[in-house]
Parts: structure tokens; sequence; C-alpha cells
């Protein structure tokens, strides 16, 4: 009992510090975009953390967690139904590191982390009604669907050599990722982003505030990837919280090295997604790697960083907070790194890290090309031109985010 309590209160701090990365998550958009629309990012990010909880309640947690199912898809039916004892009382057999009720809560603070993905990519110019449509269906179906393939003992985890994904380099911030970018070449490019063919920078208003946004998620990532240890264990936590601080600092110092010999100016906003590609690299194998691998993990993410937000430029995607660069591309690296690093590399493992990656971009591409496709033909997808220029704020919340202090906007 005691090792169960100790093993759950650390848990339950763990899924406090997730809850604490969606803070992280609302400064960095708000941050990286301009005044107008900090209202709009604001209310996205509330809605999907509290529509996330509820429907991973209502749907998803059973869905991602069905117990005996064909691998691919099952469900253990609506809402949450706790093992109890003969005698009626909470069944704390339930699992040797924690509750059920914990259980639920921390798997149900990751859920959410999808949607908010895509909030940041379509930034300035979506309507928030399809939006939140997205987000009901991609949380509350797609997501925990996605994740029993894995996580849930699903067809992925019957390879002969299973997929590993330790919290979530592919089954969190790629399943984001793959949605963010279908979104974007759905949505098109914000206006003036690309004039005459030309890339235009379109800064953010209030960077500080992104600089805050991302230390608050370096400090949840350590419930993200301590947690998912999925106990108080002393040896792999302590392993898991050095490792993952390796390599954001790699990721950010490699980052701003790599932007300045090519662009020769020291970007802040790169430094600050160098740190968030190198979390996400080694959010895969976290809990697999030696701080070496750690290190060379988050300085490649550093690296790709650079380089992916630059071909997402040439390609004229408009990612405004650099969502798919983070989170889709890093991801797919952090992943694929598992079979090259660590105590799990070999050659059978990459083969399956990659059948993981291709069959969450199958499932993830289809289905949220559907979602949007189907939004953007019927109720329509993207504000009126209008709308864009005077900002979200006014036209769809009637709101300033900062009454008293207005900037002038292009």
């Amino acid at each position: 009992m005691e090792l169960l309590t100790t093993n759950n209160v650390w848990m339950m701090i763990c899924t406090a510090l997730v809850f604490f990365m969606h803070l992280g998550f609302a400064f960095l958009e708000i941050g990286l975009t301009r005044q107008k629309n900090t209202i709009n990012i604001l209310f996205k990010n509330i809605f999907i953390i509290t529509m996330g909880l509820l429907l991973y309640c209502l749907v998803g947690f059973n869905l991602m967690y069905p117990g005996e199912f064909n691998g691919f898809l099952g469900f253990a039916g609506f809402g949450l139904d706790a093992p109890l004892t003969d005698a009626g009382a909470l069944d704390l057999a339930y699992n040797e590191g924690y509750t059920y009720w914990t259980d639920f809560l921390f798997q149900g603070m990751f859920a959410a982390t999808a949607a908010t993905i895509v909030s940041g990519a379509v930034a300035e110019r979506m309507k928030i009604g399809p939006f939140m449509v997205f987000t009901i269906i991609y949380v509350g179906l797609i997501y925990p669907i996605a994740g029993s393939w894995h996580w849930g003992g699903g067809f992925l985890q019957s390879l002969e050599t299973p997929f590993y994904d330790f919290a979530g380099s592919t089954l969190v911030h790629s399943v984001g990722g793959w949605a963010a970018l279908v979104a974007v070449c759905l949505l098109g490019s914000r206006i003036g982003k690309f004039k005459d063919g030309q890339l235009q920078a379109i800064p953010g208003h209030n960077i500080p505030l992104a600089t805050a946004g991302v230390i608050i998620l370096w400090l949840g990532w350590f419930g993200f990837n301590g947690g998912s240890v999925l106990s108080a264990d002393p040896g792999l936590t302590s392993l898991t919280l050095v490792t993952t601080c390796l390599a954001a600092a790699a990721g950010g110092v490699v980052a701003a090295l790599v932007s300045f010999l090519k662009f020769k100016n020291l970007d802040l906003t790169m430094f600050l997604n160098g740190i968030l590609g190198g979390l996400v690299g080694i959010t895969a194998g976290a809990d697999q790697m030696s701080p070496t691998d750690a290190i060379l993990i988050g300085a490649i993410a550093g690296t790709i960083i650079v380089f992916a937000v630059s071909l997402i430029d040439r390609l004229k995607l408009d990612d405004p907070v650099g969502a798919i660069a983070v989170h889709l591309v890093c991801g797919i690296w952090g992943t694929l790194a598992v079979g090259i690093f660590g105590a799990l590399a070999s050659g059978a493992q990459f083969v399956s890290q990659l059948i993981g990656v291709a069959s969450y971009a199958g499932i993830c591409i289809v289905s949220s090309f559907l979602i949007i496709f189907i939004l953007k033909k019927t109720v329509g997808i993207r504000v009126s031109e209008r709308e864009e220029l005077e900002g979200l704020d006014a036209h769809e919340h009637g709101m300033d985010a900062y009454p008293d202090f207005r900037l002038n906007e292009h």
C-alpha cells in the first residue's frame, strides 16, 4: 500500500505538470501571433482542454484501452467504470503504479495535446466553429483509436519486434502534426504571408510571452516523460528527466547555431523551437537513452528544425508557430531514433518504428483530411478577408485582449 501511494502521488504530480503544459502552449501560440487574434487562440486552447477531458471520459479512455480487441478497434463502453472489489471499494490492485482514476486523468491530459498542436498551425485565419467540430471528432475518436494500436495493446504492440513510443513522439506529437499539415494545406496561408511568391515575415506580438511558454512546456515535459514511467521508480524517473533535459538543451543550442550559420542572425524563435524539437525528439525513447544519446538526438532535432522550417516556407505552407516542424518532423525523427540509439537500437527495431510512423501517418492524414475537407465544402473553414485583416478577436468574440494597450498592426 505504501508503494502504491508513493507511485500514485508521483503520477498525480506528473498529471498536474502535463495540465500546466496547456498554459505553455497558450503562451507560445499567442506570443508568436498578432495581438488582434489573442482571444481567439486562448478560447481555442481552453475549449480543447475542457472538451477534451469530457470526451475522454465519455468515449476516449475506453476506445484507447478497450481490453480484449482485434488490435485495430475496440470499445469497452461509454463513461468510466472503475474496477471494484467484492466489497464495492475501488480495486487498488488495478495497477501496481497508480489507481484507475489516476490512470484516466493522466492519459486524459495527453489526449487534448494533439488538437492544441493543430490550433497553433491554423492560427489567425480558421473559423472557430469548424475548429471546434474538428477538435471534438479528432480528440474524441481519432486520437484514442490511434492510441489503442500501441498503448492499448493493439497490432503495433504485437509485431515480432514491438513498436516503441515511450511517451508519444508519434502517438501524441505526430498525430497532431499530421493533422496540422493537412489543415494548413486545405486552409491556405494568411493574407500577406506570401507576396509575389516571396516570403514575408509576420512577427508575433509578444516574444517574451512565447519564451515563457517554452519554459513552461519544458517544465511540463518533466511530467509528460517522467510520468510515462508509470511509477515513481527512482532510477527510471531520474534517467528520464536527465535525458529529457539534455535533449532540450542540445536542441536549442544547435538550432540557434545552425540558424546563425544559415541566416547570419541570432534568432530567438528558432532557439525556442529548437528546445521544443529536442523535447519532442527524445520523447519516444527517453527511458532507453544514455545522456550522450539524448544530446545527439536533441542536436539532430535542433538541426532538423531549422531546415524543416525553411522547407515549409519554400512549400508556401503557412505555420505561424512552427508546429509542423516541431511536432511532426521531430516526432518522426524521435520515433526512428529509438531504432538507432539507446538500449533498443537494432535493424529490426528500426523497421518496426518505420511501420509505426507509416501507420499513424495513414490514419491521421486520411481522417483529418476527411473531417476538414467536409467542413470546408459545407460550412467553410476560413474567415472572410475583412475578418482576417481586422482580427478574429473583434469579429468572433467581440473582445480585445489588451483594451488599454493597442498596437498598430498591419
